[in-house]
């Protein structure tokens, strides 16, 4: 488990409030890590992945209103 905390902008969520982990932005090599799953950040501001305990949030005075 990396148990790392990836802030993210609004505009790096997908048009249903989320991202994928793992992720680039989390500086991840997707071949090596694990499955692919979807996370809803928007729903809660965060969202852990079970799999490796990275959680993605939102930074501090972002949100998501679904728009981009």
């Amino acid at each position: 488990m990396t148990n790392a905390t990836v802030e993210l902008l609004a505009k790096d969520l997908n048009h249903q409030g989320g991202v994928f982990c793992p992720s680039p932005l989390a500086k991840m090599e997707v071949a090596n890590t694990h499955p692919k799953v979807y996370l809803d950040v928007a729903r809660t501001g965060q969202a852990k992945c079970p799999y490796c305990g990275t959680v993605y949030k939102l930074k501090d005075g972002e949100h998501f209103d679904g728009q981009h």
